[in-house]
């Protein structure tokens, strides 16, 4: 089953075990895969459910259902501060990783102004990771806003990274139990400002190290969700403070 090719449709496309295919998706799965006419493959909604579907032409066919739980025990959402480069990067591998839902914010520091071409094609990249790791839900990525306007949209346990100071490591508040929201914030090139972590503290975000070197803004996100992914998987989280 694993083998099969995946392809992520909308539920309304859904109708009497039939699944009536876009042009750009049956041209996928016919020009780009070279599936043929009775091939199987998976169609998934990126809302948490699998189906194994017959190629009949513009139109599959509906075999089952298929069984799956590849999803994290843990929701995982990233505020990040929107790097001059390498976002692209942060949203395929962060997917990969398990993230419910990326929050791109501006920042004091930060350069990047993107244009709505840039966040469908973030969306795009969410999609086709998704797909290649076998998620169930494709993360929700939103609309750039201020970094203050953030903390409204988040629940549960909330971490600001910051690579200065004596804060401590994101590990000791990872703590296997039953926690089911967890929120991380990483910052741009040049760091969060004092003033920014000051609000966020306001907000009940706790300061935390993702070590004593200095990470780019590329890499934090990726290190800090690997981080909970790892002890999500040996169990669910709870988080306390020290």
């Amino acid at each position: 089953m694993t083998q099969l090719q995946r392809l992520t449709i909308s539920s309304t496309q859904i109708q009497n075990q039939l699944i009536t295919l876009t042009s750009e998706q049956y041209h996928y799965l016919s020009r780009v895969l070279r599936l043929q006419k009775d091939d199987r493959f998976i169609a998934m909604n990126g809302q948490g459910e699998w189906w194994l579907a017959k190629l009949l032409g513009q139109q599959a066919e509906i075999i089952e259902q298929i069984p799956i739980k590849t999803e994290l025990p843990i929701a995982i959402t990233l505020i990040i501060a929107l790097p001059k480069n390498g976002f692209d990067e942060v949203v395929k591998q962060t997917t990969e990783i398990g993230v419910t839902k990326i929050i791109p914010v501006i920042s004091d520091r930060t350069l990047l102004k993107p244009s709505p071409q840039k966040i469908d094609r973030w969306r795009r990249i969410a999609n086709e990771a998704a797909e290649q790791s076998e998620r169930q839900i494709i993360p929700e990525i939103l609309e750039p806003i201020p970094f203050k306007n953030s903390f409204s949209l988040v629940n549960g346990s909330k971490y600001i990274c910051y690579a200065r100071g004596n804060s401590p490591h994101l590990l000791n508040y990872l703590i296997p139990s039953s926690n089911t929201a967890i929120t991380i914030a990483t910052g741009p090139e040049g760091g969060w400002t004092e003033r920014e972590i000051e609000e966020a503290q306001a907000a009940e975000f706790q300061t935390v190290s993702l070590g004593k070197r200095i990470l780019t803004a590329v890499l934090a996100p990726i290190v800090a969700l690997s981080l909970v992914a790892a002890v999500a998987e040996m169990g669910s989280i709870k988080t306390e403070r020290l």
